[in-house]
């Protein structure tokens, strides 16, 4: 029985990161003996064990074979005659293909450290093809790695677009593709998971509606990358500066999508594109089970991020039809992540990048003027409650106003 370090925990210490998390393979064991050292059994589809004390993952080491279509079409093989490379080699890229000894020798039969001084993702076997999720997780290591120039190797690229063609990528289930999307929102550059996607032709099939923005033109007055799509891709990366959450990372990236349906012929204008994105949001959405926390900020910031961007000239009332819409007297924390996804909007532009955003002091300002009333005593005048509403209404509008004045 021989225990190595592997996976995610070797790349990250070859990388100078901190490690997160540490998962072990074990070599030459069975179920019976982990249990009798005292691991705890918690593999479903194959044997996982955690460790008594630090409850840390311990794998025996396993080998796959293809037995359907997706990334559950699998029969799992755990033995103890299966080798340490024998295991290594079912694994998607060649940088998490590496293990270490107990005494903390490097074993890399894939070159996986080569690949990672160089920057590059490339898959371990041929193997790869056989799980389509392993595209989604290949653009998310280039989301990751791309502030160090991490590139996807051409004959992976290869690989991932036969993938593709081949129809594998279709039979990915909605909640994992949603999971990769997340955590690909949460990476330093989320816009190199799209663009990776698009570079094998997976971003049509997993994302049209993303897909269907790219070659459509913008007004260059406004939008100087004129590409809708690349200007999506600009306000995503935005906003990655702007905040750690990806309720706003995933507004960010929705928020123009009514613009891939607007006809050519009204080309590069795209009046109402505000309300069509809406239901292609919904859509995206409930075909993809996204949260509603993220669905909900996503629609009301395609809906609405024009009244953030023009509240200066926008009427007292208006701003607050809006935040009545924002929900934002009973939710307030949701102000502060539609504002910010908002000047993503505006900072995705070459050249507005560092500009001044008077906007979203402005908006936030006039939510808290409208805070300020003090409803309660509206209601202890008396009246019936659509009078109390209406003075309620009123109040609130004067108090916007006050600051837009």
């Amino acid at each position: 029985m021989k225990i190595y370090l592997v996976g995610g925990a070797v790349r990250d210490k070859l990388l100078g990161l901190p490690v997160q998390d540490r998962d072990y393979v074990v070599v030459g064991s069975t179920p019976e003996e982990m249990v009798a050292r005292g691991f705890k059994p918690v593999g479903a589809d194959f044997p996982v064990f955690l460790h008594p004390e630090t409850k840390e993952e311990y794998a025996l080491a396993r080998t796959e074979r293809k037995s359907g279509h997706g990334y559950k079409g699998f029969k799992v093989y755990a033995a103890p005659d299966v080798t340490l490379e024998d295991d290594l080699r079912r694994r998607d890229l060649t940088i998490n293909a590496m293990a270490e000894d107990e005494s903390g020798q490097l074993i890399d039969p894939f070159k996986g450290a080569e690949d990672l001084r160089n920057g590059v993702l490339r898959h371990v076997s041929s193997a790869f093809a056989e799980d389509p999720v392993r595209i989604l997780r290949v653009a998310r290591f280039a989301a990751r790695y791309a502030k160090w120039g991490f590139h996807v190797a051409h004959a992976t690229n290869k690989l991932m677009r036969e993938m593709v063609e081949s129809g594998e990528v279709d039979h990915l289930v909605a909640e994992r593709v949603w999971t990769e999307l997340e955590r690909a929102l949460g990476e330093a550059r989320p816009s190199r998971f799209f663009e990776t996607l698009r570079g094998c032709g997976a971003l049509a099939r997993l994302f049209p509606e993303i897909d269907a923005l790219f070659g459509v033109p913008q007004p260059e007055k406004h939008h100087p990358e004129v590409d809708t799509g690349v200007h999506v891709m600009l306000v995503l990366d935005a906003a990655a500066q702007l905040s750690p959450d990806t309720r706003v990372r995933f507004a960010a990236l929705m928020h123009d999508l009514g613009k891939g349906n607007t006809p050519q012929a009204e080309w590069p204008q795209h009046i109402g594109h505000e309300e069509r994105g809406v239901e292609l949001v919904k859509n995206f959405c409930r075909r993809l089970r996204v949260p509603n926390e993220h669905r909900d900020l996503a629609v009301l910031t395609a809906r609405f991020h024009a009244h953030c961007h023009r509240i200066a000239e926008l009427r007292p009332a208006t701003v607050v039809d809006t935040l009545e819409a924002l929900d934002a007297f009973r939710r307030p924390e949701r102000v502060d992540l539609f504002v910010t996804a908002c000047e993503a909007d505006f900072r995705g532009r070459p050249g507005s990048e560092d500009k001044p955003y008077p906007q979203a002091g402005l908006f936030r300002g006039a939510f808290a003027a409208a805070r300020t009333v003090d409803t309660s005593a509206i209601a202890a005048g008396g009246g019936q409650g659509p009078d109390i509403g209406a003075r309620i209404r009123e109040a609130r509008i004067a108090a916007v106003r006050q600051v837009l004045s």
